[in-house]
C-alpha cells in the first residue's frame, strides 16, 4: 500500500473541500489512489454533506422582499464558504427560496425558515460541495418601508418612514448601505457606546493638563461630533452632501423611524489555519 503523504492529502482536500482526516481515511481505504478516493467519497456524499456543516460560511448574499403597499419588508442573509459558490445559480435559487419563505412568514428570525428548508439546503450542499447557511432574517414594518441591495449583493438595508414616498425610502436605504450609520438618531445611541467614546476622548493627549472646565467643553464638542457622524438623520445625504437625511425626509413631510443594515459575514470569525502544520500534526497522529 502506498504511503499517504501530506501532499496527497492536500491534493484531495483541494479537489473535494473535505477535512484532512476524511481525506486521509479515504486515501488509506483507496490504497493511495486519489481518483478512487474521490469516487468513494462521492458515493458517500450524503454523509459528507452533514459533516461539511461545521465549516465556516462567511461569504454569500443578502436579498430583500418588499410588500406591494410598502408596509413591510424582509431581508435575509444566506452564507456560503466562497464567493465563487455565492454566484452559483443553484445557490441563488436557494436564496430566492429562503427570501420568499421569510417574506411569506414575515420572519424576524431565520431559525424556523432554515428548519423548513433543511432538505433543499442539504441537496445544495451535496451538489456544490460547500457549507450553506441561511443565517439571518429581519423584518421592518411601517407606513413606508424602502429597501436597497448593493450591486454586489453583499450589503442591504431596509428603512421605515412615516409618509409614503417609495423612491425616497429607497434612496435613504442606499445611503445606509454606503455610510453605515450606527443609530437612527442620537437618542438611540446605547449608553455603553457613549461611555466608551467618552473614555476614549478623555484619554487623548490634548486633554492632559487642561482645566476641568476646558476638558468638559472639549468633551461636549467631540461627543456631539461623534453623535452627528453616527446618527442617520444627521448625516449628509450621499447623493447631495448639502442636505442632511433628517431634512431630506422632513421636506417630503416624513420622518425616518428605523433602519436595518446587513452586511454578508459581519460578526463571523473566519479561522486562519497554517495548513502545512495542521496536515503534519494530523498525519503524525
Amino acid at each position: 500500500m502506498a504511503a499517504i503523504s501530506a501532499t496527497m492529502v492536500k491534493e484531495l482536500r483541494d479537489r473535494t473541500g473535505l477535512g484532512m482526516m476524511d481525506c486521509k481515511k479515504a486515501l488509506t481505504a483507496a490504497g493511495g489512489d486519489i481518483e478512487v478516493a474521490i469516487e468513494d467519497l462521492r458515493k458517500s456524499s450524503g454523509m459528507k454533506a452533514a459533516k461539511k456543516a461545521g465549516r465556516t460560511a462567511a461569504e454569500g448574499v443578502v436579498a430583500v422582499r418588499v410588500a406591494e403597499d410598502n408596509s413591510y419588508a424582509v431581508m435575509v442573509e444566506v452564507n456560503s464558504e466562497t464567493d465563487f459558490a455565492a454566484r452559483d445559480t443553484g445557490f441563488l435559487a436557494f436564496v430566492d427560496l429562503v427570501a420568499d419563505a421569510a417574506f411569506a412568514a414575515k420572519a424576524n428570525d431565520m431559525a424556523p425558515i432554515a428548519a423548513a428548508l433543511v432538505a433543499e439546503r442539504e441537496a445544495l450542499v451535496q451538489k456544490i460541495g460547500e457549507n450553506i447557511t441561511p443565517r439571518r432574517s429581519v423584518l421592518v414594518e411601517g407606513v413606508n418601508v424602502g429597501a436597497y441591495v448593493h450591486s454586489t449583493s453583499k450589503i442591504g438595508a431596509l428603512v421605515s418612514m412615516t409618509a409614503a414616498d417609495a423612491e425616497l425610502a429607497k434612496d435613504i436605504a442606499m445611503h445606509v448601505t454606503a455610510v453605515n450609520p450606527r443609530v437612527c438618531s442620537r437618542d438611540d445611541m446605547p449608553a455603553a457606546e457613549l461611555a466608551k467614546e467618552e473614555e476614549i476622548i478623555k484619554a487623548q493627549p490634548d486633554m492632559a493638563g487642561k482645566p476641568d472646565a476646558i476638558i468638559e467643553k472639549m468633551m461636549v464638542g467631540r461627543i456631539n461630533k461623534f453623535l452627528a457622524e453616527n446618527s442617520l438623520v444627521e448625516q449628509p445625504f450621499v447623493k447631495n452632501p448639502d442636505v442632511k437625511i433628517g431634512d431630506l425626509a422632513k421636506a417630503a413631510g416624513a420622518e425616518v423611524t428605523s433602519f436595518v443594515r446587513l452586511e454578508v459575514g459581519e460578526g463571523i470569525e473566519v479561522e486562519e489555519t497554517d495548513f502545512a502544520a495542521e496536515v503534519a500534526a494530523q498525519l503524525k497522529g
